[in-house]
């Protein structure tokens, strides 16, 4: 059983990753029982509150972040002042993968839905993946999903019209599950991610809602119509 550790609780001790639950999908599902007897440093566990804020853009990092649950958002500001979700961060992601190269965080990482991450010091993965080949190619791998998300986000929720954005962003979030049930955001939220007003997405959403495209479950949980939302998005 994996126990949810406070701010406070992680900064006084260590996460157990031996055991974690999640270490079969994470970064270190490769290691061994004797790679975890070199950890010497603590790997901390948070639980953050929706609206909390992970690390800012142009903070010097020397940690990673794998996210065990829930949701952050990347966001970049523009000059002015609006803000832009360049990609969200969900469980088993990792976050601040550009601290590996030197670079200070590149973007704020807030988050949208009670989020529990492990923090990982960077000499650690670094001292790993000298003596673990696999651990250095699973970062590797991690960096070109980070790529490949990014490459679709500015392919997929930038362009087309306000509906087949927002049918994209949708789909997008049961991707990979086995559910076709997931959680909306903020609609401004939501703008920010597909450039559009939060108007627009308020009205895509409530037309989405009468169409049957969307059908309300429980408060702001929705199941989707996934074989329709896939037709509108590729109109």
């Amino acid at each position: 059983m994996v126990k949810n550790v406070s701010f406070k609780e992680a900064r006084d001790g260590e996460a157990d990753c031996l055991n974690c639950s999640l270490r079969e999908s994470v970064l270190f599902a490769e290691l061994k029982e004797e790679d975890f007897e070199q950890l010497h440093d603590p790997i901390d566990q948070y639980t953050l509150p929706a609206g909390s804020t992970l690390y800012h853009a142009g903070d010097k990092g020397d940690r990673m972040y794998t996210v065990r649950s829930g949701t952050l958002k990347l966001v970049q500001y523009l000059p002015d002042g609006s803000q832009r979700i360049v990609r969200l961060i969900r469980s088993t992601d990792i976050t601040g993968l550009e601290c590996i190269v030197g670079e200070t965080y590149q973007h704020d990482a807030i988050v949208l839905q009670e989020t529990e991450v492990c923090a990982l010091p960077v000499r650690v993965v670094e001292e790993l993946s000298k003596e673990n080949p696999a651990l250095y190619r699973e970062l590797l791998n991690r960096w070109q999903r980070a790529l490949n998300e990014a490459d679709a986000w500015l392919t997929e929720l930038s362009t087309g019209s306000a509906k087949q954005r927002v049918a994209r962003l949708l789909l997008r979030l049961v991707r990979n599950t086995q559910e076709s049930q997931c959680n909306l955001f903020a609609r401004e939220d939501m703008g920010a991610m597909l450039g559009i007003t939060t108007e627009t997405a308020s009205r895509t959403i409530a037309e989405f809602k009468r169409q049957s495209l969307l059908v309300e479950t429980s408060p702001n949980q929705f199941l989707l119509d996934i074989p329709n939302l896939h037709r509108t998005a590729e109109d």
